[in-house]
């Protein structure tokens, strides 16, 4: 059995390749712990293969698998874990910097210039904080859905966590089951399983006793049995969807712009490090000179200064806490985002492609009218037979609300339903149904399967043309039709039943039963909202085309046609392409097709958002650029889903748009106040280091200027709310304000230090003068970033004007306190220094004004909406 396993395993897409090294760990601790497995298999005590087989595991047996670690149990989050997220807030380059410079003024400076360790401290404690606990409601809430297992113990059936499945369990498989771990099959009845998230092909495989069933894989059709013979990390797909979401990351346009500015200050500092100290070092004297009369020590703090001045530290804290907090809020409405920046991910998309069943309907059919062909006696009961048993499909169950009496005997064959075939067929005895019934078969299927082998159109009898026209006609109206048909005994062909064998001849249409799926309340409301936001919709099923036209039509979708049949969609991308851009309600379309159909959108260029609920959707949602499943889905949907619809409404989708523009327009704001800074920064410590002046603040002082005009109005801005319309260029629109500002405030900046500079009071001593420049300078920056505060907060409501308030009296207190003065340093300038740092100030407000104005009129900044 074991060695027929082995040469049945599908090939298997290597989803692993080219791995990050921080994965390095983790697979040697899994190589370990199969090793540790396969030792504990081999101290079990035997087994009794037929008693197994017959009533699972015993108590003790479970007992004993459990003590030996054999279980099913994969450290598999659903969010990152604690200590990513400590290392992702602290151990970060420009934590690195700011520390070792925390650490110099502690050693050679004033300990009240080292305030910027507080902020710094903060900040990473806030974003540990704020993402754990995101963290706490992401895994709890994917803990109160994880999916369940069906096992045979102790003789009964029990349904337990998929990670208490134990070695030598017996899984009971039904159709919509995911397979929890790798497993041999023991008994089949017409047992197909899909295997496309691990081989990529959309074909179910027939499976047989002595086949290999794999975990990730699911049942489509059928029903079996099958024992565990791999488990945890030994399971050859255990890590598949782990694997799939930590290497498939969602394009996120915030944090690839935030990564490039990173990216390009970090290689800046090196050079601007080394010229601002010796700037510092000759300001003082000279290397020297500063080295032998210990002024060293304040060009360390200068430098130290700059340094601090340039990093945006709280830009990257930010952008986490905000995906953190819509994340939480999104987790109140049952939307569990499985990544973070998926939150701004669905408010990018500008194309959403829908799977009609379980997402546009709730997935269950309802049996909408039962037309009779021509009645043969025992009819009723083959339908309540066909509903009630084990391998039932939901179409068939749908009858069992009306039929209900069941036949006296057993059947004596039976073919049961396949997808390929697309009908079941069963035989009773005579007198097993309705009084003056005669043995015979039945057939229930898809009329134009079913009725099939009458011929041409003009050799069809009058019943089969009826049928098959009442069908039509029933697709046309969103109803799936399934005919039952009858052949006597007499008319049996020889081995006509059995799998593979079967003959549809001599059938005799008796029933055309009509089926509707059931259009969820929420679904017309919320395609008119995306319609009202200008994003494309396609709609897009395995089911009949007209069908799908029809259930499109039922939820408000205007279109012309009938749906196109997806049997005649070119394989050429571009080809494709071009039938997408004519078409939106598509019909039979296969799991193959629905991910050309997302990469066929995504080459035109579109943010493509991909809803689905089955394991055939879920190639086409790992590739969508924003995967979202229903709660009710298949396991390996929502595996590899970005987002998961916990309760299946699919009006959540609106908030979560809401969300994703929320963040994406808040943080684009305080990256303009941040970016400001880092930009006058940059500039005025070039200058500096150039002219060989001393550095115009203290680190105390930009500690201030940070707080009081960035760190702090930036945390609310980024909660308040903001339904601005999602724009393309992030990072564009960003530095076309930030730059300008940035040399704004960088010349007032220099325009004030160099008239202190050049026309000192005479009455004050060299250290006074310093001071008083240090101050006027400090003012200048802090007057003219409130006002780059005051531009980004517009329009102005009660929120945001409380917030402009509280920091103007913020920084009104600084000023007017003698404690807060001395501790800052800050002694107000008085005389001509004053008349020109109110001057230069006030040319540099109206400076950013005008600046605004006509970013505004350029689209490069627009007001919230």
């Amino acid at each position: 059995m074991n060695g027929r396993a082995e040469q049945d395993k599908p090939r298997v897409r290597d989803l692993t390749r080219n791995k990050p090294k921080g994965t390095v760990l983790a697979e040697r601790r899994d190589e370990h712990r199969r090793a540790a497995m396969a030792h504990a298999r081999s101290a079990l005590a035997p087994v009794d293969e037929v008693v197994l087989e017959r009533d699972g595991l015993n108590t003790v047996q479970v007992r004993e698998r459990r003590a030996a670690e054999l279980s099913n149990a994969v450290a598999h989050e659903s969010s990152r874990s604690i200590w990513a997220i400590v290392r992702s807030n602290v151990f970060t380059l420009f934590n690195g910097v700011l520390g070792s410079a925390l650490v110099l003024v502690l050693l050679v400076g004033d300990p009240r210039d080292a305030l910027f360790g507080f902020i710094v401290l903060a900040n990473a404690a806030i974003g540990v904080v704020q993402e754990y606990r995101a963290k706490r409601t992401l895994d709890r809430l994917a803990v109160l859905h994880a999916p369940k297992a069906r096992v045979r113990r102790g003789g009964a059936e029990v349904d337990v966590a998929v990670g208490e499945v134990l070695y030598d369990e017996v899984l009971l498989l039904r159709t919509g089951d995911q397979i929890p771990a790798d497993a041999i099959i023991l008994k089949a009845e017409a047992l197909e399983i899909d295997e496309s998230l691990l081989t990529g092909e959309s074909d179910p495989v027939n499976k047989g006793p002595g086949d290999t069933a794999l975990s990730g894989s699911a049942v489509v059709a059928g029903y079996g049995e099958a024992r565990v013979h791999r488990v945890g990390a030994e399971s050859y797909a255990s890590g598949l969807t782990a694997e799939a979401r930590r290497f498939s990351l969602v394009n996120s346009e915030i944090r690839n712009s935030i990564n490039r500015i990173i990216m390009y200050i970090a290689w800046a500092l090196i050079p601007i490090i080394l010229l601002v100290i010796n700037g510092q070092m000759s300001a003082h004297g000279g290397w020297g000179a500063s080295i032998a009369s210990g002024q060293w020590r304040t060009a360390v703090i200068s430098a130290i200064a700059s340094i601090v001045a340039m990093i945006p530290e709280g830009l990257v804290l930010l952008t986490s806490i905000s995906f953190g907090m819509a994340a939480m809020t999104l987790a109140r409405r049952n939307v569990l985002v499985q990544e973070l920046p998926a939150v701004e991910g669905l408010a990018r998309v500008d194309m959403v492609c829908l799977d009609k069943t379980g997402t546009l309907t709730e997935g269950r059919m309802e049996l909408a009218s039962t037309t009779v062909l021509g009645p043969v006696p025992g009819w009723e009961q083959v339908l309540a037979w066909s509903a009630a048993h084990p391998n039932a499909n939901a179409t068939a169950a749908a009858m069992g609300s009306l039929y209900t009496a069941q036949p006296a005997g057993d059947a004596a064959e039976v073919v049961p339903f396949s997808s390929a075939r697309k009908y079941s067929a069963v035989t009773f005895a005579a007198d097993l149904l309705a009084p003056s019934s005669e043995a015979g078969t039945w057939v229930l299927g898809a009329p134009d399967v079913v009725l099939a082998a009458e011929g041409a159109h003009e050799a069809r009898s009058p019943a089969v043309q009826a049928a098959l026209a009442a069908s039509h006609e029933a697709a046309g109206h969103g109803l799936r039709a399934v005919v039952l048909a009858h052949r006597p005994a007499s008319s049996e062909p020889a081995e006509s039943l059995g799998d593979g064998g079967f003959a549809l001849d001599g059938l005799t249409p008796v029933a055309l039963l009509s089926f509707r799926e059931k259009v969820r309340p929420d679904a017309g409301a919320t395609l008119a909202y995306f319609r009202d936001q200008g994003v494309s919709l396609k709609i897009i099923s395995g089911d009949n085309p007209r069908t799908v036209a029809a259930v499109a039509r039922d939820v408000g979708f205007e279109f012309d046609g009938d749906g196109y049949d997806a049997r005649n969609l070119p394989d050429d991308p571009a080809a494709l392409a071009e039938v997408l851009g004519r078409e939106s309600v598509l019909g039979r379309v296969t799991p193959e097709q629905k991910k050309a159909i997302v990469l066929a959108l995504q080459s035109r260029g579109h943010v493509v958002a991909m809803t689905g609920d089955g394991v055939n959707d879920a190639l086409a949602l790992k590739h969508a650029d924003i995967g979202i499943a229903m709660g009710s889905g298949a396991a390996a949907t929502k595996a590899v889903s970005r987002l998961v619809l916990l309760d299946g409404q699919f009006s959540h989708l609106p908030s979560v748009v809401a969300e994703g523009r929320r963040v994406i327009a808040n943080v684009e704001r305080v990256a303009n106040l941040f970016l400001t800074k880092t930009s006058y920064a940059i500039i005025i410590s070039i200058v500096i280091g150039l002219l060989m002046w001393q550095y115009p603040f203290l680190p105390r002082q930009l500690s201030v200027v940070s707080s009081m005009t960035i760190g702090i109005p930036a945390f609310f801005l980024a909660l308040l709310p903001n339904a601005r319309r999602y724009q393309p260029g992030f990072l564009r629109r960003a530095l076309m304000f930030s730059i300008p500002a940035g040399v704004i405030l960088s010349a007032c900046i220099m325009s004030v230090y160099w008239f202190a500079r050049t026309y000192p009071d005479p009455l004050l001593t060299q250290e006074q003068t310093i001071t008083s420049a240090q101050t006027a300078t400090t003012m200048t920056v802090l007057l003219v970033a409130l006002w780059v505060l005051g531009a980004l907060a517009r329009p102005f409501d009660i929120w945001r004007s409380l917030l402009v308030g509280a920091i103007v009296a913020g920084l009104v207190l600084i000023m007017a306190v003698p404690f807060s003065r001395n501790f800052f340093a800050l002694d107000i300038p008085s005389g001509t220094l004053l008349a020109a740092t109110m001057g230069v100030t006030i040319a540099g407000c109206l400076a950013i004004e005008l600046l605004y104005r006509f970013l505004k009129r350029r689209g490069a900044v627009s007001e919230r909406e």
